[in-house]
């Protein structure tokens, strides 16, 4: 009997602490991408407002990649793989988007039989509104101007 319940508590721990580390590896994987906030937006060299400011983003939502943390500053890369620190009140958590190819075709649905509602220029930013990851099936919204 003694011996069913070492085997017992041994496999409850061991569940339990891979269920933790899946948790964090899961974690991680959550919010990579954000925008920015605003239509002006300082990316520095270094996490903190001391270093001198690398390129300034005249864009509001463009879309970027989160690389690295650091209290409140966040490691970032864009679609050009720019990359450097912006304050966290610099970001906001609007999905959007950039068309990086010439001509693409946006459809109503995700099938081949999907009427086409829209044609994007290269460079078109676009706000996502409505997004259902495993059925594919997003609502993107067309803005105005290029990046």
């Amino acid at each position: 009997m003694k011996k069913k319940n070492k085997h017992y508590y041994s496999l409850l721990v061991l569940f339990f602490f891979t269920l933790f580390f899946i948790q964090k590896s899961f974690a991680k994987e959550n919010i990579n991408f954000l925008s920015l906030k605003n239509s002006e937006v300082n990316l520095r060299q270094g996490p903190s407002f001391e270093y001198p400011i690398k390129l300034i983003y005249k864009k509001k939502y463009l879309p970027v990649i989160i690389i690295d943390k650091s209290e409140t500053w966040r490691k970032i890369s864009d679609f050009e793989n720019n990359s450097g620190w912006i304050h966290i009140s610099q970001l906001s958590k609007k999905k959007s988007a950039i068309n990086i190819k010439n001509n693409s075709v946006l459809y109503k649905k995700p099938t081949i039989y999907s009427k086409p509602i829209a044609k994007l220029e290269i460079g078109r930013l676009m706000l996502i509104k409505k997004c259902k990851v495993n059925g594919v099936k997003s609502l993107l919204v067309v803005m105005e101007g290029g990046f």
